[in-house]
């Protein structure tokens, strides 16, 4: 007759304090303490700036009390009422709605395109698409910039030249999301469609396009967050005042006196590309899960 399990054995040996040392891999041991220090520094900086969104006077680090005065108070300076502000956000408005227009069908159609393309092409034209990953943004703005007031004066610079500079940015980023989904999808759903009668342009459009639905509004949510935010692209392509964004007006006024107006809308935007990014995510995850779940 066996012992029953667990009499008999001997002890688990207490390991020494060396040996706890030598092997830092065994055990997460500190890294739960290294994500939240490193949560918390990332986060330092923005409380900051959405805290004194709502000071009542002008100072941005000296609390003078609880107010919307910057966002709907002040006659002249707040969010709703100064033309300036409101110049800017129509203009990131604009140039993030745009290239999300622009790139995510086109980086689908690439996508797409990529899956079914056989031979030696297909490699090295998604090496060049992401090369814009690898490719500091600095000098893909200057570059653009030469480009457009030397060689294509007809473009110059102005809203044109920032959508088009921010459209080569984002291209990536559908055909990176798009072919992880088709990945993950397989071929069997587009199979069963051509087995049961369908051609394959009804087959894309009725099968293949819909099951891609979350990665593409995911894609669209992404491009649309960074373009809403971008600065480099759009500040270098920038002709004057008129092509200001958001970006660039909260830089301006942080090196020539900011007013809590700068935090207010930096806010609304942190709070906008928050809440896309939180809807993408979960619409993707609920789709991914609805198709697994399928039998």
């Amino acid at each position: 007759m066996s012992a029953p399990a667990g009499i008999g054995a001997a002890p688990a040996r207490r390991q020494s304090l060396w040996e706890w040392l030598s092997n830092p891999w065994a055990e997460t041991r500190f890294l739960w303490l290294i994500g939240i220090a490193y949560i918390v520094w990332t986060m330092i900086p923005l409380i900051d700036a959405v805290v004194f969104s709502f000071n009542k006077g002008r100072s941005t680090t000296i609390w003078q009390g609880f107010s919307l005065r910057w966002y709907t108070g002040d006659p002249l300076g707040s969010v709703l009422h100064s033309p300036e502000l409101q110049s800017a956000v129509v203009q990131s408005l604009k140039l993030a709605s745009l290239t999300a227009v622009i790139s995510v069908p086109v980086g689908v159609a690439f996508a797409l395109s990529l899956r079914r393309w056989r031979g030696r092409a297909p490699g090295t034209a998604n090496f060049l698409m992401m090369f814009s990953f690898v490719t500091p943004e600095l000098i893909l703005a200057v570059s653009l910039f030469l480009l457009y007031t030397h060689t294509f004066k007809v473009v110059g610079t102005g809203t044109v030249a920032q959508l088009s500079g921010l459209v080569v940015l984002a291209l990536a980023y559908p055909v990176v999301i798009v072919r992880a989904r088709l990945l993950s999808l397989g071929d069997a759903y587009e199979e069963a469609g051509l087995d049961l009668g369908a051609s394959p342009t009804r087959t894309l459009w009725r099968i293949t396009l819909p099951l891609l639905g979350p990665s593409i509004f995911a894609s669209a949510a992404i491009i649309f967050a960074f373009s809403l935010d971008d600065f480099v692209i759009v500040n270098q392509l920038a002709t004057g005042s008129t092509d200001q964004t958001v970006a660039m007006y909260i830089y301006v006024s942080a090196r020539t006196g900011a007013t809590p107006a700068a935090n207010a809308i930096g806010t609304l935007m942190l709070a906008t590309s928050t809440i896309l990014i939180a809807i993408a995510f979960v619409v993707y995850r609920r789709a991914a899960k609805k198709i697994g779940d399928r039998p």
